[in-house]
């Protein structure tokens, strides 16, 4: 409670946390999933991706987080694994589809046989104000995974994203500032706000057990993809299975691609809308930015018992 209050008192008064989950502008997400899609999926009863044996499972561990942090990378290695298994699609089920009932979510579930874990991820559960008591109410030992990076970089990365779809929206600078010469950050601004972890935790921490969430560095997950998926596979309590020898790194891309899967004929790297180039951003912005999130990083870091090392990485550059 004393850290929710810091939290708070960190953001000017106008930025009362009640307009938490208003502020979130219903931007797309990164898979896009269309409801037509999860229908299909519901009613294939997750066949065509599936064998007919074993059954629907509600799932046993959710990636929640972030928006634009790797989720996509990670979920794309822990599916390399015999014993998980992985709905492709985004289902949104704790915050936009939730009146649907879990009957539809399970139908929505690829099967699994006896010892499978069953996942899934929709990155934007780390910010939805309900989702850490809907999840709770559907299964209080839910592994929770949360993939974190420089919030700084991440902003960027999500703002780039959006670009990309609606190339008419303002520049950064002016979407980052409710007054450019006041230096005042507009920590409504959803791009912004995804990057306030302590904040969203803070919530979590209310029906979860720090122990049954791991934070996974967006940042390793790319330098050192195979050291990042053992923590993930321990946490899951599975066999050390996907290693290095899946992993090869694209100089194109920039970032580690999974190799071959036994059960494809091609490698499988990220589609076109990972790894996009981000636009010149004006330093004195980076700069400002930075300071903002230092009290949240520190907080963040505070809270985890992790310190992933943003500022050194800002004190590199």
């Amino acid at each position: 409670a004393a850290a929710g209050a810091w939290l708070r008192a960190r953001l000017a008064p106008g930025e009362a946390i009640a307009a938490q989950g208003a502020a979130f502008e219903r931007e797309p997400q990164e898979s896009s999933t269309t409801d037509e899609e999860l229908s299909r999926a519901a009613s294939a009863g997750g066949r065509g991706t599936t064998p007919d044996y074993g059954e629907q499972r509600l799932p046993q561990a959710l990636i929640i987080g972030v928006k634009k942090g790797g989720t996509r990378a990670l979920l794309e290695a822990i599916r390399a694994h015999p014993d998980v298994r992985a709905v492709g699609t985004e289902p949104h089920f704790f915050d936009r589809n939730y009146e649907k009932g879990l009957e539809w979510y399970r139908n929505v579930m690829p099967r699994t046989l006896e010892g499978q874990i069953t996942m899934e991820k929709t990155p934007s559960y780390f910010v939805t104000n309900e989702a850490p008591r809907r999840i709770h109410s559907m299964a209080r030992d839910t592994k929770l995974i949360v993939v974190v990076r420089n919030p700084v970089t991440r902003a960027i990365s999500d703002y780039t994203q959006t670009l990309s779809k609606k190339p008419e929206i303002p520049t950064f600078e002016v979407l980052a500032f409710k007054n450019r010469t006041l230096g005042l950050i507009d920590a409504s601004w959803s791009a912004i706000r995804i990057g306030i972890y302590a904040l969203h935790l803070e919530n979590w921490l209310q029906y979860f057990p720090l122990s049954q969430i791991l934070f996974v560095s967006g940042e390793r997950l790319i330098t050192d993809p195979a050291g990042e998926m053992a923590k993930v596979q321990d946490f899951l309590g599975l066999k050390r299975i996907v290693t290095e020898k899946h992993f090869y790194f694209n100089k194109t891309k920039g970032f580690p691609c999974l190799k071959k899967p036994e059960d494809s004929s091609a490698p499988r790297c990220l589609g076109k809308s990972k790894g996009r180039t981000h636009p010149k951003i004006d330093p004195d912005v980076i700069h400002r930015l930075r300071k903002f999130y230092k009290p949240f990083n520190v907080m963040f870091y505070q809270m985890t018992g992790q310190d992933f090392q943003w500022e050194q990485e800002e004190s590199d550059k």
